[in-house]
Protein backbone atom coordinates (compact mmCIF):
# COMPACT_ATOMS: atom_id res chain seq x y z
CA UNK A 1 0.00 0.00 0.00
CA UNK A 2 1.36 3.41 -0.98
CA UNK A 3 2.18 5.99 1.64
CA UNK A 4 -0.64 8.49 2.06
CA UNK A 5 0.13 12.16 1.58
CA UNK A 6 -0.24 14.85 4.20
CA UNK A 7 -3.22 16.17 2.22
CA UNK A 8 -4.88 12.73 2.35
CA UNK A 9 -4.37 12.65 6.11
CA UNK A 10 -5.75 16.19 6.48
CA UNK A 11 -8.84 15.14 4.56
CA UNK A 12 -9.16 11.98 6.68
CA UNK A 13 -8.84 13.96 9.92
CA UNK A 14 -11.41 16.50 8.72
CA UNK A 15 -13.79 13.68 7.78
CA UNK A 16 -13.40 12.15 11.28
CA UNK A 17 -11.78 9.01 9.86
CA UNK A 18 -10.65 6.89 12.81
CA UNK A 19 -8.03 5.06 10.72
CA UNK A 20 -6.39 8.40 9.90
CA UNK A 21 -6.29 9.36 13.58
CA UNK A 22 -4.74 6.00 14.44
CA UNK A 23 -2.13 6.35 11.66
CA UNK A 24 -1.18 9.84 12.82
CA UNK A 25 -1.15 8.81 16.48
CA UNK A 26 1.24 5.89 15.95
CA UNK A 27 3.67 7.45 13.47
CA UNK A 28 6.16 9.72 15.22
CA UNK A 29 7.55 10.75 11.83
CA UNK A 30 4.33 12.73 11.25
CA UNK A 31 4.96 15.28 14.02
CA UNK A 32 6.53 17.76 11.59
CA UNK A 33 3.60 17.30 9.21
CA UNK A 34 1.18 17.96 12.09
CA UNK A 35 3.02 21.24 12.74
CA UNK A 36 2.71 22.09 9.04
CA UNK A 37 -1.06 21.47 9.25
CA UNK A 38 -1.24 23.90 12.17
CA UNK A 39 0.76 26.47 10.16
CA UNK A 40 -1.44 26.07 7.07
CA UNK A 41 -4.55 26.46 9.24
CA UNK A 42 -3.12 29.57 10.89
CA UNK A 43 -2.25 31.19 7.56
CA UNK A 44 -5.73 30.38 6.19
CA UNK A 45 -7.23 31.88 9.36
CA UNK A 46 -5.15 35.02 8.86
CA UNK A 47 -5.95 35.42 5.17
CA UNK A 48 -9.62 34.86 5.91
CA UNK A 49 -9.55 37.75 8.34
CA UNK A 50 -9.88 35.77 11.55
CA UNK A 51 -6.52 37.14 12.76
CA UNK A 52 -6.98 40.89 12.45
CA UNK A 53 -4.61 43.73 13.10
CA UNK A 54 -1.06 44.59 12.22
CA UNK A 55 1.05 41.49 11.61
CA UNK A 56 -2.11 39.38 12.02
CA UNK A 57 -0.84 36.39 10.09
CA UNK A 58 2.59 36.37 11.73
CA UNK A 59 1.17 36.75 15.22
CA UNK A 60 -1.54 34.24 14.36
CA UNK A 61 1.00 31.62 13.24
CA UNK A 62 3.07 32.05 16.40
CA UNK A 63 -0.08 31.94 18.56
CA UNK A 64 -1.36 28.86 16.72
CA UNK A 65 1.89 26.95 17.26
CA UNK A 66 2.05 27.96 20.91
CA UNK A 67 -1.62 27.10 21.48
CA UNK A 68 -1.16 23.72 19.79
CA UNK A 69 1.78 22.84 22.04
CA UNK A 70 -0.04 23.98 25.18
CA UNK A 71 -3.35 22.30 24.24
CA UNK A 72 -1.56 18.99 23.63
CA UNK A 73 0.22 19.32 26.97
CA UNK A 74 -2.93 20.14 28.89
CA UNK A 75 -4.92 17.32 27.30
CA UNK A 76 -2.03 14.95 27.98
CA UNK A 77 -1.92 15.87 31.67
CA UNK A 78 -5.70 15.71 32.09
CA UNK A 79 -6.36 12.71 29.87
CA UNK A 80 -3.34 10.55 30.62
CA UNK A 81 -2.47 11.46 34.19
CA UNK A 82 -5.85 12.40 35.67
CA UNK A 83 -8.32 10.28 33.67
CA UNK A 84 -5.91 7.36 33.05
CA UNK A 85 -5.84 7.38 29.26
CA UNK A 86 -2.99 5.84 27.33
CA UNK A 87 -1.13 8.38 25.23
CA UNK A 88 2.10 10.28 25.03
CA UNK A 89 2.36 14.03 24.57
CA UNK A 90 3.64 13.38 21.04
CA UNK A 91 0.60 11.29 20.13
CA UNK A 92 -1.71 14.07 21.28
CA UNK A 93 0.45 16.64 19.51
CA UNK A 94 0.12 14.80 16.20
CA UNK A 95 -3.59 14.00 16.42
CA UNK A 96 -4.51 17.50 17.61
CA UNK A 97 -2.31 19.03 14.90
CA UNK A 98 -4.10 17.14 12.16
CA UNK A 99 -7.43 17.94 13.85
CA UNK A 100 -6.80 21.56 12.75
CA UNK A 101 -7.32 20.55 9.10
CA UNK A 102 -10.87 22.00 8.79
CA UNK A 103 -9.48 25.45 9.67
CA UNK A 104 -8.10 25.64 6.14
CA UNK A 105 -11.64 26.59 5.11
CA UNK A 106 -11.36 29.77 7.17
CA UNK A 107 -9.64 31.30 4.16
CA UNK A 108 -13.21 31.73 2.86
CA UNK A 109 -13.59 34.51 5.41
CA UNK A 110 -12.36 36.89 2.73
CA UNK A 111 -15.76 36.49 1.04
CA UNK A 112 -18.21 39.03 2.51
CA UNK A 113 -21.10 37.50 4.48
CA UNK A 114 -19.70 34.00 3.99
CA UNK A 115 -16.95 34.55 6.56
CA UNK A 116 -19.18 34.51 9.62
CA UNK A 117 -21.08 31.46 8.47
CA UNK A 118 -17.91 29.55 7.60
CA UNK A 119 -16.34 30.64 10.89
CA UNK A 120 -19.23 29.23 12.92
CA UNK A 121 -19.33 25.95 11.01
CA UNK A 122 -15.55 25.50 11.16
CA UNK A 123 -15.53 26.33 14.88
CA UNK A 124 -17.94 23.49 15.61
CA UNK A 125 -16.09 21.21 13.19
CA UNK A 126 -12.79 21.92 14.98
CA UNK A 127 -14.37 21.04 18.30
CA UNK A 128 -15.52 17.70 16.92
CA UNK A 129 -12.19 16.87 15.22
CA UNK A 130 -10.41 17.78 18.46
CA UNK A 131 -12.62 15.44 20.47
CA UNK A 132 -12.03 12.62 17.97
CA UNK A 133 -8.27 13.28 18.15
CA UNK A 134 -8.33 13.17 21.96
CA UNK A 135 -10.51 10.04 21.96
CA UNK A 136 -8.23 8.15 19.59
CA UNK A 137 -4.94 9.25 21.12
CA UNK A 138 -5.98 8.50 24.69
CA UNK A 139 -7.95 5.35 23.79
CA UNK A 140 -11.02 6.78 25.51
CA UNK A 141 -14.71 6.55 24.90
CA UNK A 142 -16.31 9.70 23.50
CA UNK A 143 -17.63 10.81 26.90
CA UNK A 144 -14.16 10.85 28.46
CA UNK A 145 -12.80 12.63 25.38
CA UNK A 146 -15.45 15.35 25.75
CA UNK A 147 -14.66 15.63 29.47
CA UNK A 148 -10.94 15.93 28.71
CA UNK A 149 -11.61 18.60 26.08
CA UNK A 150 -13.88 20.54 28.44
CA UNK A 151 -11.46 20.37 31.38
CA UNK A 152 -8.63 21.32 29.06
CA UNK A 153 -10.62 24.27 27.83
CA UNK A 154 -11.19 25.39 31.42
CA UNK A 155 -7.48 25.29 32.12
CA UNK A 156 -6.40 26.79 28.79
CA UNK A 157 -9.00 29.53 28.42
CA UNK A 158 -11.21 30.18 31.41
CA UNK A 159 -8.66 30.21 34.22
CA UNK A 160 -6.18 32.59 32.49
CA UNK A 161 -9.12 34.83 31.52
CA UNK A 162 -10.25 34.95 35.14
CA UNK A 163 -6.72 35.70 36.36
CA UNK A 164 -6.18 38.41 33.74
CA UNK A 165 -9.67 39.84 34.34
CA UNK A 166 -9.20 39.94 38.09
CA UNK A 167 -5.85 41.72 37.70
CA UNK A 168 -7.62 44.46 35.73
CA UNK A 169 -10.00 45.26 38.56
CA UNK A 170 -8.88 48.31 40.48
CA UNK A 171 -8.95 47.84 44.23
Amino acid sequence: MAERSMWDRMKGAAMLDVATSEEVEHNADLTTQAAIVVLIAAVARGIGGFNQGENGIIVGVVAALFSWLVWAGITYLIGDKLLKGTATWGELLRTLGYAQAPAVLLILGIVPVLGGIVGAIVGIWLLVTGIVAIRQALDFDTGKAILTAFLGWLVAVAIPAIVIGSSLIEW
